[in-house]
Order: C-alpha cells, then sequence, then structure tokens
C-alpha cells in the first residue's frame, strides 16, 4: 500500500464542495420517481420502467460501471481527468457499487442516491474508506476537486462523513432534467429549496440545528430528515401558522431564518 490510501483529518468539511449541493429525495422523486415499490438496506433491482430505460452499464476507464446514463457519461470524463492529472491515483481506483435501490445506511426513511445510478463508492489500492471517523484517503482528498469540477458532490461533507461516496450534484441533475436528458419533463416549482422526508445533507443539518436553537426541541442534527425532523417542522409551522405538511418549502424555509428564539 502506499500514501494514495493512507488517510488523514479533514478539516472544514462543510466546505469541500464549494457551491455544488448534495441530492435530495424530494428532487429524485420529482424528476425520476421511485426506483422500486419497497427499500430496506439489501441492494435489490430497480423495477420502474421509466428508470430502467436510462440505465446503462459501460466502461468509464478504470472498471466498468451500471448506472444512469449521464451519470455513467460524465463519471467517464471525470476519470479521464484524473488519469491525466493524477495517472497514479487513477491506477489505483475501484468500484465498490454505483447501482444499489437501498435505504440510506442507518436510515429508514431516506433512499439511498445509489437506487438511482447516480452515485458510485470508490476504493483505493482495494480498500474502501471509513465512513464517519472524520478522515478521507488521502487520494480521495487529491481528486475530490476534479470530481467536483465535473459536478460530483463528495459524500465527506455529509454528517456523517463518507469520503468513499460521489454523488452527481443537484444543479447538474436539474439542468439535465431542464434540458430534457431525462425523459418526460415534470415541473418543479420552488424545488431546489423544498426539503422534505428522506432528504439529506448539510442544508438538512441547517434546519435541526435551527429547530434546537429556536425552541430547544433535541431533533439530532445528523443531517437526515426523518420522521422526528418532519415532526419538529410541523411543530414549527403551527407555532409561526403555516400550512402544516412538515415539509421545509420556500415559506418555511424564509420563517426558519426570520424567527426569534423562545
Amino acid at each position: 500500500m502506499s500514501w494514495i490510501s493512507e488517510t488523514e483529518i479533514l478539516k472544514d468539511r462543510q466546505k469541500l464542495n464549494g457551491d455544488l449541493q448534495p441530492l435530495t429525495n424530494s428532487v429524485m422523486l420529482r424528476v425520476l420517481g421511485s426506483p422500486r415499490g419497497n427499500y430496506d438496506q439489501t441492494c435489490r433491482p430497480v423495477t420502474n420502467p421509466r428508470i430502467n430505460r436510462l440505465i446503462v452499464t459501460a466502461d468509464v476507464g478504470p472498471f466498468s460501471v451500471t448506472g444512469l446514463k449521464p451519470v455513467v457519461e460524465r463519471l467517464k470524463l471525470a476519470f479521464a481527468d484524473i488519469r491525466q492529472k493524477q495517472p497514479a491515483i487513477h491506477a489505483a481506483l475501484g468500484n465498490a457499487g454505483m447501482l444499489c435501490c437501498r435505504y440510506v445506511r442507518g436510515s429508514r426513511a431516506s433512499i439511498s442516491n445509489h437506487s438511482w445510478g447516480c452515485a458510485i463508492d470508490l476504493t483505493l489500492e482495494g480498500r474502501l474508506d471509513s465512513r464517519g471517523d472524520g478522515k478521507a484517503q488521502k487520494g480521495l482528498i487529491a481528486i475530490h476537486p476534479i470530481m467536483n469540477a465535473h459536478g460530483f458532490f463528495w459524500g465527506a461533507a455529509f454528517s456523517t462523513e463518507d469520503a468513499m461516496h460521489f454523488e452527481i450534484c443537484r444543479q447538474q441533475l436539474l439542468e439535465w432534467h431542464e434540458g430534457g436528458l431525462l425523459g418526460e419533463k415534470a415541473e418543479l416549482p420552488a424545488e431546489a429549496n423544498r426539503l422534505a422526508l428522506g432528504d439529506r445533507g448539510p442544508d438538512v443539518e441547517w434546519v435541526q440545528e435551527r429547530l434546537n436553537r429556536l425552541y430547544g426541541l433535541d431533533v439530532e442534527e445528523d443531517g437526515i430528515f426523518g420522521p422526528a425532523t418532519r415532526a419538529a417542522v410541523i411543530e414549527f409551522q403551527i407555532r409561526q401558522g403555516l400550512a402544516t405538511d412538515g415539509i421545509a418549502g420556500p415559506k418555511t424555509m424564509a420563517a426558519l431564518r426570520e424567527a426569534s428564539p423562545q
């Protein structure tokens, strides 16, 4: 093993992806629909014909993958860039999984973005980076700016650090949607500002932190919009005289920003 698979502590993890945003279940379900009718922690196949039509298997350079066609095509470009700029790391890359219909690890509400073939877990020199230790393999640290440049959000910024994980960013997916590359186009009013059950990421963590600061609700600040977070959002909406749908849409998000602690 070389320095490539050695690990080091990550600093300022929330800033690692710049302006890139992670995918949310709200966006994925609106844009593509549900990959299948049931989920658990086991990898299961896609059963939704609409999504299956967009799934491809292709060689992306260091290995072959199965995933959503535009994501696979973008991954091939990213790996070609890594091969040019970081050839030793490119030679050490391995694939720990891309298409896999399941819940996010440890969740019973959040559908993993692997379920749509929009995320990939990488190994280096045959080693998988440990999840949740606040560290990352040095090779992943070196290539993450290249992956970012090709529109991939790095999972090291999740509340539970997941440095092995890269997923296409929300902005890129919505751009493909607007361009008609994902099939039938559905209207997505204010979708980028909508957080609901199953979503995860830094924006969800901010909502949780804000609810705790405002009302001391003791919501777990794990970045996953689960049933407890939904209940806390409903409580906030009741106190603010908003529609009690348990969704952090534009009006609820604005109220969260403007409310004062009680």
